[in-house]
């Protein structure tokens, strides 16, 4: 779709969404610069809102299911009279009687059913198309949970990249500052004056690191870099400065391991980012605009009120409820079909007069009109019998249904409930260690640079800050999800 297009659908949508009735912007009279600099901004800055809305109108699933409603809708004005029966006979030679010959019979007949059928038709086909109503505002709220859900999952991710891209950047730094400390240790004799160049210690620690510290002391005598000769005194330095270089790899087993974190997250939110576009009803690799987040969030009801609103408020509930009434009109029909049918009609048979046969023909007409009345004769009653109890049995299964459905949304309303309350604590809790482990690290890092601290001590305080602060995104994910699960079951908004 051209971009032009693009942007007139969100500002149609956006007119939509606000109530107004705009007319379509000329967008010809624009210039290129404006359509392709501030508007396309302005798509791009989307919202969850923004999000529902084009899963609203682009979802197939919803669509076909408003469908239903629009043909279950169109089923309320088709009970009616049925067609009047119109039978015409036509002699092919003219029929000899009293008053004449008789060249054709014209008959027309008009059914009438039983009072109140069509009301209850009717009656019928209204519940039935209000319960198509409610099964599509179920579909549209799990549409809805599913956007919210799945854009959580994508919010978080990123978040929690922003995370490991830090920690990253802070463990690089922490590297190089070992390594600085190690080239002291292993040459003390220049720790005070011109260090060795950061790229000969970086080859010799990787050396070491691949157990071949021998292999890595020829590779730099041989090399044409000014290093200093590795003499027997300075593999006894490299020996004291084992522990150092023990932190320097341990730094770097550290850095592998979040740089494998962060392409199993890039892997993650590809297939999130395919599962949000295929709901939306869009392009696979349609950009996802993701500005805001997640912060914690409030709900602002009682838990006995969230399961009232639950058991009022639900589609399921309504569409069974609905189903019962019209399985009770439609029970009411099958007696009604018991009862009789009435029939008007009219006969009218013309006669032509024959010839020389002494009657003077002037004065009266020689056709017949005879008004008709017929009834049906309703004596099988077995039909019926069985229509009622087909009725009443529909109806005593959608309220058994109904209050199946009512006992599996309190189920889901429990769970829901406490995986709310479960998330809120540990995120009270998260913010509190992560608070406490940040001054741990300060301390540490304090300590360090006195010499009176190791490395594994900042790294363990490192690791752990990294393990709250995504336990701490999973707290709030899970926190923004199971409030979202709760407005899909009540059908309304729960919080500010």
């Amino acid at each position: 779709m051209p971009k032009v297009m693009k942007i007139k659908i969100v500002f149609n949508r956006r007119f939509r969404k606000s109530g107004f009735g705009f007319q379509v912007f000329d967008f010809k009279i624009l210039t290129l610069l404006i359509l392709f600099g501030v508007f396309s901004e302005v798509a791009m800055s989307q919202t969850l809102e923004d999000y529902l809305i084009i899963a609203a109108e682009n979802n197939p699933g919803l669509k076909a299911s408003y469908a239903r409603f629009q043909a279950a809708d169109a089923r309320i004005s088709q009970p009616g009279l049925p067609d009047p029966e119109m039978q015409i006979g036509v002699f092919l030679q003219p029929m000899e009687r009293y008053m004449g010959n008789q060249t054709a019979d014209y008959r027309i007949m008009q059914m009438f059913p039983w009072f109140g059928s069509i009301k209850t038709q009717k009656e019928e086909a209204k519940y039935m198309a209000q319960a198509q109503y409610q099964l599509f505002e179920e579909n549209k709220n799990q549409l809805f949970y599913q956007v919210k859900v799945t854009w959580y999952e994508l919010a978080r991710l990123r978040e929690e990249k922003e995370l490991m891209r830090s920690n990253l950047e802070y463990l690089k730094k922490l590297e190089e500052l070992s390594l600085v400390r190690f080239q002291g240790a292993a040459n003390p004799s220049n720790s005070s004056g011109t260090n060795q160049p950061m790229e000969s210690i970086i080859s010799t620690t990787e050396g070491v690191s691949s157990g071949n510290v021998m292999g890595g002391m020829n590779a730099t005598s041989t090399s044409k870099t000014p290093t200093s000769s590795m003499s027997p005194s300075n593999l006894s330095s490299m020996g004291s400065a084992s522990p150092g270089m023990v932190d320097v790899l341990e730094i770097r087993l550290e850095i592998k391991e979040l740089e494998n974190q962060l392409e199993i997250l890039e892997a993650n939110e590809t297939a999130f980012q395919i599962k949000f576009n295929q709901i939306l009803s869009r392009e696979k690799d349609s950009p996802i605009s993701i500005e805001t987040k997640l912060t914690p969030v409030t709900l602002d009801w009682e838990i006995k009120a969230i399961l009232d609103s639950i058991q009022r408020n639900n589609p399921m509930l309504a569409m069974y409820e609905q189903e019962a009434l019209a399985y009770e009109q439609k029970a009411r029909m099958a007696k009604l079909d018991g009862n009789p049918m009435f029939g008007l009609g009219v006969n009218y048979v013309p006669f032509l007069p024959r010839e020389n046969d002494g009657i003077d023909h002037s004065e009266h007409s020689m056709d017949m009109l005879m008004p008709m009345f017929t009834m049906t004769l309703p004596i099988f009653r077995n039909k019926t019998e069985a229509k009622i109890k087909e009725a009443n049995f529909l109806q005593e299964s959608a309220l058994y249904n109904k209050k199946q459905t009512e006992n599996l949304l309190a189920m889901e309303w429990a769970n829901a409930y406490r995986d709310w309350q479960e998330a809120s604590k540990n995120l009270a809790l998260y913010n509190q260690q992560i608070d406490l482990v940040k001054q741990q690290v300060n301390l540490l890092t304090t300590a360090f640079q006195a010499g009176t601290s190791s490395y594994s001590d900042i790294l363990r305080a490192k690791q752990r800050i990294l393990s709250y602060e995504i336990k701490r995104l999973s707290a709030l994910t899970i926190q923004h999800q199971s409030l979202a699960q709760l407005e899909a079951l009540a059908g309304i908004s729960l919080s500010k």
